[in-house]
């Protein structure tokens, strides 16, 4: 059978023309979508699971996997919607609950309220005849769209490391830790050297009597500042003065020598890899902790044993408690990961966004920035928003993405190797990613 050219595709997508576009999730990214498909003129429902907007950053309600001392990772400059900036303010690293009055805030100012169904979580979604989405919601309700936008975040199912043996204590991931009670009078292991694992490490060397972090490999941990200045914006500047990517190593390894010397000399192990090749660490204090003897950074755990841990050069910890700050799995359960080409762990999609063979159904949010991530998500729904407009009036520049999307799977990584590992999944760098949805979006903008 014979199959359709890019144009007839064209014509019937713009014959289905756009009756309302679902979007699944009000947080950050969905919230993003909702405001420019708002401001495209396209009709649209938002579908939000919680009572209230926000998503992750709602501390306490159940599918938040936030802390209480949780600040923002990336600095407000970089982490902001493009077209509203956070209060002056607020402090160069805004807390949970800041960023959730700053997102309600955004809510009200672009009248997206009326858009959203809460307490309307997702329980499938199928294709529905020949074009567009039936949704069936956790009450039993089904909602049909001609298109879908899945905005639901990735950051909400843990992934647990499978060792041998048992453990006869308490085990949380991350997402359960909540506050520094859970902490108290435990002896804790914190396995894992990310953000958050760093992050609980340093909380438990100030509440438990005794914490150790756990390694698999060695990271470079950056500082949050440095000179006064947030570490993203310092690096921020080096991207726009357009300096080589070995310049700008050079460059934050200064930073470090004077910001923290030797992490080796304390016991972190010597990474095994590059700056820049792996998500960043951006933490001033757990460096400090282990220095001032609270913190004690231990190999990688090959072994569970009922009162505690065996790591990798064949040592043994006690422990009342583990927590595996292990990160999470790209779960999309509601809808077949077919309709989504998923492969190797995630799914394949143009720029993380475009499907390649489908023009009703788009992906926001599905990224792991080196930076922050509202301004980007901002762009990606930009570039949603302006190709259904541009499908439905039958622009060349739609048809031209329509083709590019089915043949072209351009790189996202600004040049640097990442470390192979399911963390970097759906990592971007930044600076790059960003200007690529701009051209994009100007592209898709013209007559």
């Amino acid at each position: 059978m014979q199959q359709p050219t890019i144009q007839q595709q064209l014509n019937a997508a713009a014959a289905a023309a756009v009756r309302s576009v679902g979007v699944i999730g009000a947080g950050s990214s969905g919230l993003a979508v909702a405001k420019n498909l708002k401001q495209a003129g396209l009709p649209f429902e938002c579908l939000e699971r919680e009572d209230q907007l926000g998503g992750n950053w709602c501390f306490g309600k159940p599918h938040s996997s936030i802390y209480q001392s949780t600040h923002l990772i990336s600095s407000k400059q970089l982490t902001e919607y493009t077209d509203f900036p956070m209060p002056e303010e607020y402090p160069e690293y805004p807390g949970h609950r800041q960023v959730l009055a700053y997102l309600q805030d955004y809510c009200r100012r672009f009248g997206l309220d009326e858009h959203i169904r809460y307490n309307s979580g997702v329980r499938s979604v199928e294709r529905h005849a020949d074009h567009g989405w039936r949704v069936t919601t956790e009450s039993g309700e089904t909602r049909c769209y001609s298109h879908l936008v899945i905005a639901n975040g990735h950051n909400w199912d843990p992934r647990l490391p499978q060792l041998p043996g048992e453990f006869h204590g308490t085990v949380l991931h991350s997402s359960d830790y909540k506050t520094p009670d859970q902490l108290r009078d435990r002896r804790v292991l914190v396995v894992g050297g990310g953000n958050s694992g760093c992050d609980i490490a340093v909380e438990s060397s100030r509440t438990a009597p005794s914490t150790c972090l756990s390694l698999r490999r060695g990271y470079h941990i950056l500082p949050k500042f440095f000179h006064g200045t947030p570490i993203d914006v310092c690096g921020e500047r080096g991207l726009w003065m357009r300096m080589p990517l070995w310049m700008r190593r050079l460059y934050a390894k200064g930073v470090l020598f004077l910001t923290q010397g030797s992490a080796q000399a304390v016991g972190f192990p010597k990474p095994d890899h590059k700056l820049f090749e792996c998500h960043p660490v951006i933490n001033s204090t757990v460096v400090d902790a282990a220095r001032h003897g609270d913190l004690r950074v231990v190999p990688d755990v090959v072994e569970l044993l009922p009162g505690g841990a065996r790591f990798s050069d064949g040592s043994t910890g006690d422990f009342d408690l583990i927590v595996f700050a292990t990160g999470f799995k790209i779960s999309l359960p509601f809808i077949d990961r077919a309709e989504l080409n998923w492969r190797d762990g995630a799914p394949r999609l143009y720029l993380n966004v475009f499907h390649p063979q489908r023009d009703d159904l788009f992906v926001a949010g599905l990224i792991q920035p080196d930076s922050g991530q509202f301004g980007l998500v901002d762009c990606q729904a930009k570039c949603i928003a302006a190709y259904l407009k541009g499908l439905h009036q039958g622009r060349a520049s739609a048809a031209e993405l329509q083709r590019v999307k089915q043949t072209e799977t351009p790189n996202l990584s600004g040049g640097v190797r990442y470390v192979d590992s399911p963390r970097h999944a759906v990592e971007v760098e930044h600076h790059s990613y960003r200007r690529r949805l701009e051209k994009l979006y100007r592209r898709l903008s013209r007559p």
